[in-house]
């Protein structure tokens, strides 16, 4: 499952933005080298799945695991006072975000 969804991670072209799954409101952009990191750490529930459940112990994890630390600063920017929220990436083109 990974390997598959290592080669799509590969083919993104456009900008990775992040989502409350919640709200819909923005948390920012990221890399699709810190995508992977999120994919390779969290539970997918399908191949193309796009959303994850987090919470602040996650984020020591990440931490630990080496994450980039400007996607860990988003993660908790985003939590704000929440233990816990769901996120959702989409890919976008440059010109729209």
């Amino acid at each position: 499952m990974r390997a598959r969804r290592r080669e799509t991670i590969r083919e993104v072209r456009g900008v990775i933005m992040l989502s409350d799954k919640d709200t819909g409101a923005y948390i920012g952009t990221i890399t699709p080298d810190q995508l992977q990191f999120l994919i390779d750490q969290l539970e997918e529930e399908t191949d193309d799945d796009r959303d994850y459940w987090l919470n602040r112990d996650m984020l020591t994890v990440f931490r630990d695991a080496g994450a980039d630390p400007g996607l860990v600063d988003l993660l908790e920017g985003a939590l704000g006072r929440r233990e816990e929220m769901e996120i959702v990436w989409q890919e976008s083109d440059a010109a729209s975000v």
